[in-house]
């Protein structure tokens, strides 16, 4: 006899669940030593019930497919992991290590609580693991298999100390190893309380439940918003890191009845270099229905609901579904040109719902070296700017993952030989248009000591495309000043560049696009953008048409500049790519 749950208990256990998923990030964060976790939080929990599917959380399930692995999971087992190609991509490359852990009332399994987090080595062939040159995945360090890290709580002390040997930061990362264990137990206390309270087949039931509710939501937002005939989108990826490149990424999306198909055929095969994605099937479903909650309806609930309205097609040996030893480690500048392509491909036949291309990657910046005869490595991920949308103007220096947070001065300064010159929006770098895409940041590193740096960013040729009339916005650039005076410009992606003291890194990330007609901004907001050093006078007036007269606009000659604009401009494009290959849609 099934259970039925009752509106008001489904609210109960609902807030429940994300109350313990966002008690995982706190416990995970107090208790790692790394600043990628505990500074940045490069870290993603998730909830599933008995089966292994996703209720609460961020990345999808992969349980089942890990789980099937073992003869049986016991009480107390704990499984640790890192290898993309044994989970089918839910986790993307070697530096993230997932820790799953069974979830029992009185015997009976009732839910798994699962966690990853990012380490800042693994003992790839560069300090951080994330290879510009590899041509493998043998050359981005240690690959865990599924393994019983724990074994019906005993510790794997064997097992961990190989693990640990292979890594150049082993204390560090046994610490955050141990965070992230901690973090499931407190998923499971509150899994335990829940079941003690409501009983465990009232749990089950409002998993089933919420489960349901999510696919049901996703098909109504998938029938009024997707169109049956098929849409197409292409975007790009500078490079691989080799030379290689650009690299192509073609979505197209229609809807069967309540289902989105989307077709990722006509993407480029897999690079040589490694930015490869390998992700899975489901966890592309995710992100498809990730996008489309956020831009339609954010109060539904991220879980493996989605599913069942999604049917993806991703090309065996392509950039999206590579086949192994591909390297993976830099996989990111891939994955977020994904959401860009969604965005470029949905908003065609819904375009007051769309939104710009973002700042294209996760950009990272490793120092590494030895200080006084100690090691030393410091890993820190920057930001940029996220696309204007319909409603309000892009973030400036913001993560594309919303709870992100960036290493402050005072943390680098204190426990590594860098000091921060100046932290600033990289102005002019946000797309122009009704909605400025956000700016990018301007980031100036000192060096204090002898080491070498390894860098690696996108959106360094190719800009980020603006939609419905906005401008592209501002690629990023590197920069690296000699104490000896010496400027010299670098590439996006480079490994191990050696550096003295006084030497100065000036590391620039992308904008994003603008959404709109630029010369419809209310020229008040462009001077405000001018006094905030976000947008030069000379933007304003080159893309707004916004005559700046000191602190003050000029009304009249701002009307007449932009009356003359539109006449030479004629109507708006959909889209504007700026210098990119043509072809965008």
């Amino acid at each position: 006899m099934s259970t039925t749950v009752d509106v008001a208990t489904l609210d109960l256990i609902e807030n429940a669940l994300l109350n313990a998923r966002f008690e995982m990030d706190e416990v995970v964060r107090r208790a790692a030593m790394s600043p990628t976790i505990r500074v940045q939080h490069d870290e993603f929990p998730m909830i599933c019930n008995a089966d292994g599917q996703m209720v609460v959380g961020q990345f999808g399930s992969y349980i089942p497919e890990v789980i099937d692995r073992f003869g049986g999971i016991d009480e107390g087992d704990v499984i640790l992991l890192n290898d993309p190609y044994l989970c089918k991509g839910s986790i993307s490359h070697c530096n993230d290590w997932l820790v799953i852990l069974p979830v029992f009332f009185e015997g009976r399994r009732v839910a798994f609580a699962s966690l990853f987090g990012h380490m800042m080595d693994v003992g790839g062939k560069v300090p951080g693991s994330q290879v510009s040159d590899a041509l493998s995945i043998w050359e981005e360090g240690i690959r865990i298999p599924p393994i019983k890290i724990l074994e019906r709580g005993v510790l794997n002390e064997t097992a961990l100390d190989v693990i640990l040997n292979n890594t150049r930061t082993p204390d560090t990362n046994r610490s955050d190893l141990m965070a992230i264990i901690g973090g499931c137990r407190a998923a499971e206390r509150r899994i335990v309380e829940i079941c003690e309270r409501f009983g465990p087949e009232t749990f089950e039931a409002t998993c089933d439940a919420l489960l349901d509710r999510t696919r049901r939501a996703m098909a109504h937002i998938i029938r009024r918003y997707i169109p049956e005939d098929p849409v197409t989108f292409t975007d790009w990826v500078d490079d691989d890191g080799l030379g290689n490149g650009p690299f192509k990424m073609v979505l197209t999306i229609w809807r069967e009845g309540d289902v989105c198909h989307a077709d990722w055929s006509g993407t480029d095969d897999q690079a040589p270099g490694s930015i490869n994605f390998h992700i899975h099937d489901g966890l592309c479903k995710l992100f498809l229905g990730i996008y489309m909650i956020m831009a339609f309806d954010p109060e539904i609930l991220f879980n493996d609901g989605i599913y069942d309205v999604f049917e993806v097609t991703l090309p065996e040996g392509s950039l999206l579904n590579p086949k192994f030893p591909a390297p993976l480690s830099n996989r990111l500048n891939v994955h977020t040109r994904l959401f860009d392509c969604m965005s470029g491909a949905l908003g065609q036949e819904a375009p007051e719902l769309s939104m710009a291309a973002g700042y294209g990657t996760s950009p990272f910046f490793v120092f590494s070296g030895e200080d006084g005869g100690e090691y030393f490595q410091f890993v820190e991920l920057l930001f940029g700017g996220l696309p204007a949308r319909y409603s309000s103007d892009g973030l400036d220096g913001h993560s594309w993952w919303p709870l992100f947070r960036t290493t402050p001065a005072e943390y680098a300064e204190s426990y590594y030989p860098v000091r921060i010159s100046s932290y600033v929006p990289a102005r002019d770098t946000g797309g122009a248009g009704f909605h400025r895409g956000g700016t990018g940041i301007e980031k100036t590193y000192v060096f204090t000591a002898t080491g070498a740096f390894t860098v690696n960013d996108d959106r360094a040729t190719i800009p980020p495309w603006g939609t419905n009339g906005g401008r592209h916005g501002g690629c990023s650039t590197k920069t690296l000043i000699r104490a000896s005076g010496e400027v010299v410009e670098l590439p996006s992606k480079i490994d191990q560049v050696q550096v003295g003291a006084g030497d100065t890194l000036v590391f620039r990330t992308a904008g994003a696009g603008g959404w709109g007609d630029p010369f419809d901004r209310d020229p008040e907001r462009v001077l405000r953008d001018v006094q905030r050093d976000l947008v030069s006078p000379e933007a304003a007036l080159r893309e707004y048409g916004v005559v700046v007269d000191g602190a003050a606009v000029d009304r009249t000659a701002t009307e007449a500049e932009r009356a003359r604009r539109r006449r030479q401009r004629g109507p708006v494009e959909l889209f504007d790519f700026g210098h990119a290959p043509k072809g965008g849609s």
